[in-house]
């Protein structure tokens, strides 16, 4: 849990990118209240002080508000902030997200991905990555592992090519899996117990058996032993079916009994999230598109001012300004909401797969060791069994027919006067 709250720590912590005023010599001076920065990829844009509008082409004296408006920086989700300003380095100890090596971040899926920023980031199924060609290298947040929280962000296409998959479906679905392949194992053991019980059983029968009773002497104590360990052996099984049911069949099958229902939780706790995250992407885009048709339309009521084909074209100027900066307000807001969706999917992503990869590590360790303790368990059958015969062993070493013959004849002789001839 310690490692959990250390990787959280890391995602919360706020990361900002810095920028420093520039002076700008192309053209002469900018138009009032107007000033120009250098962005962290040495790109420069522009800040309207009196509106806070933003543009990245060079504004001009005539009224009205630029194109290509810059949005504000946001919080950094993953490790990169909307605009695709990397964060090189966080608290000692602490490293970003990083593409693995021959691995893309961004596997294909069947929308087509939109460009978010020419220099930085796409957008792929609502969730924004940074672009592979352009990105500087990410560190793995544990470098030393291949871990669950560092390997499914990206979605997959399914088995058939149609739809998609997310990676965190995909981590389910592998706990799933496993916790059937642990079920069927437990069956497995439970078949391994009826023959057990069986074999048994008629080894107790067969014990009983009268065959070969009548033989007599130290061959007759041989086979009465043999017969009786049958009932012993029989009774080392009957114990070793036990165990098996009680230490290893049992376990396999209580272990993480409500483990589907979590499970389900957590599908639905993160596709909500990601459902979150789609609406919030869906609100940036109208909220683009709605910005654009803004300026657009001061565009258009600028160029009638040159023209002056209308007495209120300066007023309208202003109501469209107003628009359009309201539109920037928006459009900055949607960016934000849907940052802070992203950045809480993500955190929730880490704890839980996290969390998913312990349970696993807890499984495969609990299966290996009950399989032990099935191995061991058949050892000392095999030692116990042993032990059944070691007197049927050594009785027939002492088999000695000479010995048999003397006490025989002892038991059985009628007399030792030998007859003689008849006289006359």
């Amino acid at each position: 849990m310690e490692e959990l709250q250390e990787v959280n720590s890391l995602l919360q912590k706020p990361r900002k990118a810095t920028t420093q005023p520039g002076e700008d010599t192309l053209n002469g001076h900018l138009p009032p209240g107007w000033q120009s920065y250098m962005s962290p990829q040495g790109r420069r844009y522009y800040v309207n002080t009196f509106t806070n509008e933003t543009t990245w082409e060079r504004p001009s004296s005539v009224p009205g508000t630029p194109k290509s408006p810059v949005t504000q920086k946001s919080p950094a989700v993953n490790g990169y902030h909307i605009s695709g300003t990397p964060v090189h380095q966080l608290d000692s100890g602490h490293t970003s997200l990083r593409k693995a090596s021959g691995d893309p971040q961004t596997p294909g899926s069947p929308a087509a991905p939109r460009r978010q920023s020419k220099e930085s980031s796409l957008t792929i199924n609502c969730v924004t990555f940074p672009h592979p060609d352009v990105m500087p290298e990410q560190q793995l947040l544990k470098p030393s592992e291949w871990s669950y929280c560092d390997y499914f962000w990206a979605d997959k296409k399914d088995s058939q090519g149609n739809n998609t998959v997310s990676g965190f479906e995909i981590l389910l679905q592998k706990q799933l899996k496993g916790k059937q392949t642990q079920k069927e194992m437990a069956e497995f053991v439970r078949e391994r117990i009826k023959i057990e019980e069986e074999y048994a059983k008629n080894l107790s029968k067969l014990s009983q058996n009268s065959l070969a009773a009548q033989e007599e002497g130290t061959l007759g104590e041989a086979w009465a032993q043999l017969k009786k360990s049958l009932a012993d052996e029989a009774e080392v099984h009957l114990k070793f079916s036990s165990k098996l049911q009680s230490e290893v069949e049992k376990p396999l099958l209580n272990f993480r009994e409500n483990f589907k229902k979590d499970m389900k939780k957590c599908d639905h706790h993160i596709a909500d999230l990601r459902k979150q995250l789609a609406s919030r992407y869906a609100a940036v885009e109208k909220a683009r598109k709605a910005l654009t048709e803004r300026q657009k339309d001061l565009e258009a009521k600028t160029q009638q001012l040159e023209v002056k084909l209308s007495n209120k074209t300066e007023e309208e100027i202003k109501k469209a300004r107003r628009k359009s900066t309201q539109a920037g307000d928006d459009l900055m807001r949607c960016v934000d909401l849907y940052n802070q969706a992203q950045s809480k999917w993500f955190e929730e992503m880490v704890t839980t797969t996290l969390e998913l990869e312990r349970l696993e590590v807890e499984r495969v360790e609990m299966i290996r060791q009950h399989l032990c303790q099935y191995t061991q368990l058949r050892h000392e059958t095999d030692m116990f069994n042993q032990s059944t015969v070691e007197l049927v062993d050594q009785l027939l070493r002492k088999v000695d027919p000479a010995k048999d013959r003397e006490l025989w004849v002892k038991e059985h002789k009628t007399g030792d006067i030998r007859p003689v001839d008849m006289e006359i």
